[in-house]
């Protein structure tokens, strides 16, 4: 993905796992993320002491030390200032509005990436600030995938490909 010129960051709002966060952070840092925002009760890759929290560190394998990352207070309000600098807002969501994540394309360089709880997912709020939700089809039995797996899914297909690249 190195020679693509997006700068894609990412905003973790409420996920609950560390070994989530830290799987992300892996994934993020092969498609080339620039930035990482965490916030609500996302744990941050250092505790309040300024130590490696070691569940994070585990999945992430060194990747929570190459992205630039930060603990944001307010959700809303970074999706704001980022929509001010020109970034398309997409949220990876399950819902009636959303499009299919194969079917997504990329308009802007700039994107933010909204990915929510485990098993709240995003809440309205968060979803409406969004300009395009995207979910991936479940054809199982089971309603979702886990929320790393689905970040990774649905990141390589929307932006690891040639009609991505302006």
């Amino acid at each position: 993905m190195g020679s693509m010129s997006h700068d894609i960051r990412i905003l973790l709002h409420n996920i609950r796992s560390a070994h989530n966060v830290g799987s992300i952070f892996r994934t993020a840092d092969a498609i080339g993320v620039s930035h990482i925002y965490l916030s609500g009760y996302a744990p941050l890759p250092l505790d309040r002491f300024g130590r490696p929290v070691k569940e994070i560190a585990k999945t992430a394998l060194g990747a929570e030390q190459t992205i630039a990352w930060e603990g944001v207070k307010s959700a809303v309000r970074l999706i704001n200032k980022l929509k001010k600098e020109g970034f398309a807002i997409v949220a990876i969501e399950q819902d009636e509005s959303a499009i299919d994540y194969k079917e997504y394309q990329c308009a802007s360089e700039k994107v933010l990436v909204l990915v929510g709880n485990e098993v709240l997912g995003l809440s309205p709020a968060m979803k409406r600030h969004a300009d395009t939700i995207v979910e991936i089809p479940m054809r199982g039995k089971k309603e979702s995938l886990n929320v790393a797996v689905a970040f990774g899914v649905a990141m390589y297909r929307m932006f690891d490909t040639d009609r991505n690249i302006r």
